[in-house]
């Protein structure tokens, strides 16, 4: 397991004011660490999805493609092509 991270962040003006309106009594989370771990795991599985749907794009265009598109190569010819530097 990753070794825990401490972050600072300064947050003032309307920003400071939003972060305060979700919490506490009137907002979503007891505590600004947790709004936190609340948006970072939001962007973490923002960016998977993106990662998702554009593999997905992908191969229905590679589906997609007439069979003479393809090539046959054997798997010593993707191998030398896939370690040269």
């Amino acid at each position: 397991m990753p070794k825990a991270m401490t972050l600072n962040v300064r947050v003032s003006g309307t920003l400071g004011e939003f972060v305060a309106s979700n919490i506490g009594a009137d907002g979503a989370y007891e505590n600004v660490s947790e709004y936190v771990r609340d948006l970072i795991r939001r962007d973490k599985e923002r960016v998977e999805t993106e990662g998702f749907a554009r593999l997905k794009a992908e191969l229905t265009a590679a589906f997609a493609a007439p069979e003479t598109a393809y090539e046959k190569l054997d798997a010593d010819t993707v191998i030398a092509r896939n370690t040269r530097g």
